[in-house]
């Protein structure tokens, strides 16, 4: 069985996460969702709350798993086995900084793989931050995340507003 790793804050997970996710899974046998508790981000849901709603969102897809992780990814990885790491390229300017964590993550372990995929043309302007924006003024981000994250941010921005 060969595993992948897919990390990252998903804050929140949106539909481009969620192509690369079922894309994964044509390549891989197995996917870990590994949710970030990264202290350099103050992210709006809780680590529970992105586990919860990621996994609402991949209910259906087998052979992912959800899990939170800190530390060094390639100490997670080998810690589950797994022998990639899923990066998502969305344009030009994520290549450089991705680059320099897939070589650093090289040369910490040389058996571990970064595989770069490209979301599907029409999420490859969709990140969380635009997300979590729309949504704080009201906009619909209807078809740029799943709808539990639709709701989610709802209430989110509700809560804040009272």
């Amino acid at each position: 069985m060969k595993l992948a790793i897919y990390p990252g804050t998903f804050d929140p997970i949106t539909n481009g996460h969620l192509d690369l996710i079922e894309r994964g899974l044509r390549i891989f046998d197995e996917l870990i969702v590994a949710v970030a508790l990264n202290s350099k981000k103050e992210p709006l849901f809780t680590i529970e709350e992105r586990i919860r709603i990621i996994r609402e969102s991949v209910k259906d897809c087998a052979n992912v798993r959800v899990e939170a992780f800190s530390g060094l990814l390639v100490n997670y990885v080998k810690e589950k086995g797994g022998v990639a790491i899923i990066r998502g390229l969305r344009a030009v300017s994520d290549f450089e900084y991705e680059l320099q964590m897939a070589l650093m993550n090289r040369r910490l372990d040389m058996k571990i793989e970064t595989v770069f995929m490209m979301p599907s043309e029409e999420f490859s302007f969709v990140t969380s931050t635009i997300v979590k924006e729309v949504a704080s003024f009201g906009g619909s981000v209807k078809g740029l995340a799943p709808s539990v994250v639709e709701n989610a941010l709802k209430d989110k921005f509700r809560i804040a507003k009272e």
